[in-house]
């Protein structure tokens, strides 16, 4: 069984990707819930998520651990790779590498929680893939939480996405990297705006192959998906058709409230 987990909903668009990659193997998706979203938290409390989280997705009898969560791969990932000794990790990234490679304009920007906007490792990324290229880090305050709540056709959202937006497209981005798994939710609304100006760069296809690579054994089973949640979860199975998932509903044979204890 392959483990994937986030703060939230957002690690259902990496969750599908890999359903898609390997479709045969049994998922178990673990939502945070009752701590979402991550984004605007302080390291030390998302590491102890992110270990308590990974050592019971192990527990459960998962073989492979996928952190689903740009947020929390910059704060944790290495630690939860020392924690989880003999059990493969894979964590998400931004894309910077393939937006630097593919932007024309040498220009390109980072759409980001307030943490993953401030991490080492995302300025690390700049430095070792962007060295000649313009980035812009562009904190997007509130946006997780407009996925996690569904309300994505709000006239206001809208125009705040535009206004922030606008200036980077003026500027010459022709490359805007979605640096949190949430924001893929975002693309029906993010395509219409950078439409024959600008590329969006998402990697959730990038992690699957990359699961696709390490999982072995744990990428074959009976293609089941067992759904979890730290709080309310009944809304992860709620969210699936309103995000565009309905196929994933099918293949869920169970949800489940689950306490994942900090530590």
């Amino acid at each position: 069984m392959i483990g994937v987990f986030d703060s939230g909903l957002g690690g259902l668009s990496v969750l599908a990707a890999i359903a898609r990659a390997l479709p045969q193997a049994d998922l178990a998706y673990f939502a945070d819930t009752a701590h979402v979203p991550y984004g605007n938290k302080e390291d030390g409390f998302i590491r102890a998520r992110v270990l308590a989280i990974g050592r019971h997705l192990v527990e459960r009898g998962c073989k492979l651990v996928v952190v689903a969560c740009n947020t929390a791969t910059a704060a944790a990932v290495q630690e939860l790779r020392h924690a989880l000794h003999g059990v493969p990790v894979v964590g998400v990234e931004p894309g910077v590498k393939p937006a630097a490679q593919s932007s024309l304009s040498r220009r390109i920007a980072v759409l980001a929680t307030e943490s993953t906007a401030r991490s080492e490792r995302l300025a690390r990324l700049v430095r070792d893939h962007a060295a000649h290229t313009r980035v812009q880090v562009v904190p997007c305050p509130g946006w997780a939480t407009r996925v996690e709540t569904l309300q994505l056709d709000d006239d206001a959202f809208i125009a705040e996405v535009r206004e922030r937006i606008a200036p980077l497209l003026a500027d010459g981005t022709d490359r805007l990297v979605l640096g949190c798994t949430h924001y893929a939710f975002l693309v029906p609304i993010l395509a219409p705006l950078v439409a024959g100006r600008a590329e969006l760069v998402d990697v959730a296809e990038a992690v699957a192959r990359q699961v696709m690579r390490v999982a072995g054994p744990a990428g074959k089973g009976k293609a089941q998906l067992e759904l979890l949640a730290s709080a309310r979860p009944e809304q992860l199975r709620a969210a699936l058709p309103a995000l565009g998932l309905g196929w994933l509903a099918e293949r869920s044979h169970s949800i489940r409230l689950v306490a994942a204890r900090d530590g």
